[in-house]
C-alpha cells in the first residue's frame, strides 16, 4: 500500500496550503481532513459510490479531496462553471452518494438534491493533535473520476487509481527535483489534472506547500515569487501574458528569474513566448505532456539539456512509442517523421466509467492510444504536432502538423494569437486554414495582410505548409485550461485595421 501523503500522517508543522489569507499546515490539514474522512466513509461505505466535489479554487476543495482520498472514496471534481446539460450527464453517469461544498455555496439542481458535507477549512491550533487517520486502501483503488471535455460526444468519466497518482507525482519529483522545500505558486482550476493532481496533491505528497492565487494576474505571480515561491505552474495563456509584461516590468522579470522552476502545460507554449521569457528573465520554461487518461507521460528535465519547443523525454517508468497509420512502430528519431503517441505504464487510468466499449477501443494491446501526433528528435525528445482528429492536416499528399504552422505564424510581429485547421479541398484533399488575432494596443505592429502571412510561413517552412485561407478574429475560443476550441472557430468580421481575407 502506498501512503499518498506521508507528511499528513507524520503531523508535519510545515506549511501545506495557502489560499489568500487562509492557510493550513500539514498537521492542521490532517486535523480537519481526518474527521471529514470518517464522515465520508459513513455516508459512502466502502467507496461503492463516489462523491462529487464542487471544485472551486478554495481550501475547502483541497480539504475535501484529501479527505475523500483518506476515506478511500473516489471523488468526482465538478467544474463550477459547468453547463446544465453536462452536469446532468456527469451526475447521472457517476451517481454520487453525496457532494462536498462549502456551507454557503448555492449548488445547481442535480447537486443540490444530494446529501451535502461542508469541508472545514478553519485551522485548528498547531497544538491540537490530529486524530488517527484512516487506513488507506490499496494502490488499484479508484482515487478520482475526472470527466473529459466531451469534444467528440458526452464527457467520459476517467477512473484514476491511487497507483497512477502516486507514480506520476513521484516521476515528476525525479524529473523536476521537486522536494519538501518547494513552494508551488499557481492559479489553475481545481477540477482537472493540472491544477488539482499536479498543483495541489503534488506539493502535499512531497511535504511541501502550494500557494493558490485564486485568480491569475501578473501582479500576484510577481508578489508570490518575490516572497517564498520556488515553482510556477501555468498554461500558455498565462505565460503569454507574463512574457508580454516581463519585458516592461523589471520587478516581474526579477521575480520570474528567481523561481527555481517554471512549468507550462495543457497546451503547447509558442516559441515566441519561450523566447520573450528567456530574454526578459534568463530562465527557460519547461514543458511536459500528459492527458486525463495517462496523467504525465513526458517532461523536459530540470537537470537536462535545453529542449525548448519539445515536451521532453519519457518519465521514469513510462513507456512511449510512435505508430504509423497501420499501427507499426515508428523507429525514426529524425524530428520529422510523424506518428501517433501510444503510452503504457503505471500512470494509466483503469477504465472509462460505465463504458467498457470505449475502454477497449482506447487500447492497442497494452498501449493507450492518445490520439496525439508527434515527432521524436535524435535526443529522444518528443514534439507534439497536434491532435490526430483536428491538428493533422493531409494536404497534397503531405501529413502536416498544425503546431509548427502556428509557431511560424506567431513569429510574425503583427500576430498575437494563431490557430491552424484543415478544410476540405477538391484538389489538395485538405487546405490549410489560419485563424489570426492581430496584435493591438500601443506599439503594436501594423495588422498583417493574408498574403503577408502566407508568404511569411512559406519562407520559414516548406511552401506546401503555407495557409491557403486566412481568417482574422478578435479572439480565439478557449476552454478553462486555455486550449483553443478549434471546433468553435468561425469566420468573423475582421477587427478594425485588419484586411479581409
Amino acid at each position: 500500500m502506498n501512503v499518498l501523503f506521508p507528511a499528513l500522517r507524520d503531523g508535519s508543522p510545515a506549511p501545506a496550503l495557502r489560499f489568500g489569507d487562509r492557510a493550513l499546515s500539514h498537521r492542521q490539514l490532517a486535523a480537519v481532513a481526518g474527521p471529514l474522512a470518517e464522515r465520508i466513509a459513513e455516508l459512502a461505505p466502502g467507496g461503492r459510490a463516489p462523491l462529487a466535489i464542487w471544485a472551486t479554487p478554495t481550501p475547502e476543495t483541497a480539504v475535501g479531496v484529501v479527505a475523500a482520498l483518506l476515506a478511500g472514496v473516489p471523488a468526482v471534481p465538478v467544474n463550477p462553471r459547468i453547463g446544465e446539460r453536462e452536469l446532468a450527464h456527469i451526475v447521472a453517469d457517476s451517481a454520487p452518494a453525496l457532494v462536498l461544498a462549502a456551507a454557503d455555496t448555492e449548488l445547481p439542481g442535480p447537486l443540490a438534491a444530494l446529501p451535502r458535507l461542508a469541508p472545514a477549512a478553519t485551522a485548528p491550533g498547531e497544538d491540537t493533535p490530529p486524530g488517527p487517520l484512516p487506513v488507506e486502501p490499496g494502490d488499484e483503488s479508484a482515487a478520482l473520476i475526472v470527466y473529459t471535455s466531451g469534444t467528440t460526444g458526452p464527457p467520459k468519466g476517467v477512473v484514476l487509481p491511487r497507483r497512477a497518482l502516486a507514480h506520476t507525482l513521484d516521476a515528476l519529483a525525479d524529473a523536476w527535483q521537486w522536494t519538501a522545500d518547494d513552494v508551488l505558486v499557481h492559479a489553475l482550476p481545481l477540477f482537472h489534472v493540472h491544477g488539482l493532481i499536479l498543483g495541489v496533491l503534488g506539493p502535499l505528497r512531497r511535504g511541501g506547500s502550494v500557494h493558490h492565487l485564486g485568480s491569475f494576474s501578473t501582479e500576484a505571480v510577481a508578489r508570490e515569487l518575490s516572497a517564498d515561491g520556488t515553482m510556477l505552474f501555468g498554461v500558455p495563456t498565462m505565460y503569454h501574458r507574463l512574457a508580454l509584461a516581463a519585458g516592461e516590468d523589471p520587478a516581474l522579470a526579477k521575480a520570474l528569474a528567481r523561481a527555481r522552476l517554471l512549468v507550462s502545460g495543457s497546451a503547447a507554449l509558442p516559441l515566441t513566448d519561450h523566447e520573450r521569457l528567456t530574454a526578459a528573465t534568463g530562465r527557460r520554461v519547461i514543458e511536459r505532456y500528459g492527458m486525463t487518461e495517462t496523467l504525465m507521460n513526458t517532461s523536459v528535465r530540470a537537470d537536462g539539456p535545453d529542449a525548448t519547443g519539445t515536451v521532453g523525454v519519457p518519465l521514469p517508468g513510462v513507456y512511449v512509442r510512435l505508430v504509423d497509420d497501420a499501427g507499426r512502430a515508428v523507429e525514426a528519431s529524425d524530428g520529422e517523421t510523424v506518428g501517433e503517441i501510444q503510452v503504457r505504464g503505471p500512470n494509466l487510468f483503469t477504465e472509462y466509467l460505465n463504458r467498457p466499449d470505449a475502454t477497449a477501443a482506447a487500447f492497442d494491446g497494452g498501449w493507450f492510444r492518445t490520439g496525439d501526433m508527434a515527432v521524436r528528435d535524435p535526443a529522444g525528445n518528443y514534439r507534439i504536432v497536434g491532435r490526430k482528429a483536428t491538428d493533422l492536416i493531409k494536404s497534397g499528399g503531405y501529413k502536416i502538423g498544425a503546431g509548427e504552422i502556428e509557431n511560424a505564424l506567431l513569429a510574425h510581429p503583427g500576430v498575437a494569437e494563431a490557430a491552424v485547421t484543415g478544410e476540405r479541398d477538391a484538389d489538395l484533399g485538405e487546405r490549410i486554414v489560419a485563424w489570426i488575432v492581430p496584435e493591438t494596443g500601443p506599439g503594436a505592429a501594423p495588422a498583417p495582410s493574408a498574403q503577408e502571412l502566407t508568404d511569411h510561413v512559406a519562407r520559414q517552412l516548406a511552401p506546401h505548409k503555407r495557409p491557403r485561407t486566412v481568417h482574422f478574429l478578435t479572439a480565439l475560443p478557449r476552454n478553462d485550461m486555455g486550449k483553443v476550441l478549434k471546433r468553435d472557430l468561425r469566420p468573423a468580421q475582421p477587427p478594425a485595421g485588419a484586411p479581409d481575407a
